[in-house]
């Protein structure tokens, strides 16, 4: 019997010994002492260090955000509904992170990695990258020469995008910023273009509808969607452009020209301003605190283009920001203006009068991309900003009912048929030698016999002649600039098409 009692004890400790390891493991770990709207305040752990993560009950992570002297403040990074006062909190040694290869091309997936679009499909992890990165230092950096066509004519022409470039689109809200950002994914489709979306507090139903055009229109193929729900705590919100940029990095440092758009800016400055104020941080203007500039710039900073020896590759950044009754002087947007390299401005006024995209000539600029343009197409654009703006200036006046005189009344003609030509449907991005065609067209007045009526079908007329001459398209894309004769000849095609075509109908 006392044999028997000796052997089940041996046992007993011999299965202890395989559970205990080789060697001690060293853990340091804390006390949750209340948990409120995605911030846990946490007692304990003296030596963790800031933006380290934090390990709570059930898996669920969060950053360290607040050292103070009796106290931690955590950022939490998942559902938090389960913690409570008590709780146990472990040190990880480690930042926030995720994984990143080529697998994540055509999927759906939040800040921390996972996939959410519900595909069988595992993500290999090629490897982690934290989420904050040094930007490049300045000697690693090529200037911006290559350009990143949107398939938009009023963009492409008067505020064009390099690649490597940060161009800020502004507008109210329900102005069409979003559409422009999936209209320049959409028209990546061949220009070698890794896009990444990222979506910062929307609603799902806007997102569902947002994966749906990049499906019809075969976008999704070369995108990643990373998407920070309205519901998510506002950690994930806060973390993930970030997330969106690493993902970026490791596509750049292979050579390869990235696209990312953060839809949009405002809500993740008003996540990181939630957060701030749960933790009693001080409050600066518009109850944002005094760092709200730098998290912008350290972002925004990382987009760039690098030199060859570096990778070559380049990150162009799109930033979002929405306006509140067309105030381009409020805080956030005015530390974006100031960050980036030009502003595309939507204009309520021109979206409720039907011309979409809705931009501001006047008050959009790029002051990067206009290096970027190719010869032919900057010499066919060059003087159209300036045109543009006088046309806008004589149409106010002429709006009080004075009389006009002939000089006046063809400027507001071509004026109108200009802004008439820069309209563009959503999800038509239109290729630039077709851009050119028909910009060269109206510049020189070969649409002042056109009624506005029919600028529609003359626009395709144009673009047709350009798309089924291969020489003529190698002639804009050689980067030569466009000879008299060249020109003439070109227009004189036009308007013999012109009235064979529309005389007809």
């Amino acid at each position: 019997m006392l044999h028997e009692q000796w052997d089940k004890l041996d046992q007993v400790i011999r299965k202890a010994k395989e559970t205990i390891p080789e060697t001690p493991v060293w853990e340091e770990s804390g006390t949750v002492l209340s948990v409120d709207n995605g911030i846990a305040l946490v007692k304990g752990l003296a030596n963790v260090k800031n933006q380290e993560l934090v390990e709570f009950s059930k898996g669920t992570m969060g950053m360290v955000f607040n050292l103070d002297e009796h106290l931690i403040g955590v950022m939490l990074l998942g559902e938090y509904k389960h913690i409570q006062a008590g709780e146990q909190v472990k040190r990880t040694h480690k930042v926030a992170e995720i994984g990143v290869s080529h697998d994540l091309l055509g999927r759906v997936i939040s800040p921390l990695g996972i996939p959410l679009d519900g595909l069988s499909l595992p993500i290999e992890v090629k490897k982690r990258l934290a989420i904050e990165q040094e930007s490049p230092p300045i000697m690693h950096r090529a200037p911006v020469f290559e350009p990143l066509h949107t398939g938009l004519k009023v963009i492409d022409s008067v505020v064009p995008i390099g690649r490597g470039q940060r161009e800020l689109i502004l507008g109210d809200r329900q102005t069409g910023k979003t559409a422009i950002a999936l209209d320049t994914i959409i028209n990546q489709k061949n220009e070698d273009v890794i896009c990444i979306y990222c979506a910062i507090g929307k609603r799902i139903s806007s997102i569902t509808k947002i994966l749906q055009d990049l499906k019809e229109h075969d976008a999704l193929s070369y995108t990643i969607v990373m998407l920070a729900g309205a519901e998510e705590a506002p950690g994930i919100s806060y973390i993930a452009p970030y997330a969106a940029t690493s993902v970026a990095e490791f596509f750049m440092h292979e050579g390869k020209d990235v696209l990312v758009v953060y839809d949009d800016l405002t809500r993740h400055a008003r996540s990181y301003r939630e957060i701030s104020l749960l933790l009693e941080r001080p409050p600066g203007r518009e109850a944002y605190p005094g760092d709200i500039f730098y998290i912008h710039s350290r972002l925004l900073e990382r987009a760039t283009h690098l030199k060859e020896e570096y990778g070559g590759g380049s990150i162009t950044a799109l930033p979002i920001v929405e306006t509140q009754a067309e105030n381009l002087s409020a805080f956030i947007p005015t530390n974006l203006i100031s960050i980036t390299d030009g502003q595309i401005y939507l204009s309520p006024k021109l979206f409720q009068k039907g011309h979409l995209p809705a931009v501001s000539i006047g008050t959009s600029v790029s002051r990067v991309g206009g290096k970027t343009q190719l010869p032919a197409y900057r010499e066919i654009t060059s003087a159209l900003k300036l045109s543009y703006a006088q046309f806008e200036e004589l149409e106010a006046f002429a709006s009080f009912g004075s009389r006009l005189d002939e000089a006046t009344r063809k400027v507001l003609d071509h004026g109108q048929r200009v802004r008439q030509i820069l309209n563009q449907p959503q999800y038509q991005p239109m290729e630039v030698t077709e851009q050119m065609g028909v910009l060269l067209a109206v510049v020189s007045g070969s649409f002042a016999s056109v009624s506005l009526e029919k600028l529609e079908e003359a626009e395709n007329i144009v673009r047709r002649l350009v798309r089924e001459d291969d020489d003529l398209r190698k002639i804009l894309l050689q980067g030569m600039k466009l000879t008299p004769e060249w020109k003439d000849d070109f227009l004189k095609r036009v308007q013999e098409l012109f009235k064979k075509e529309l005389a007809d109908s």
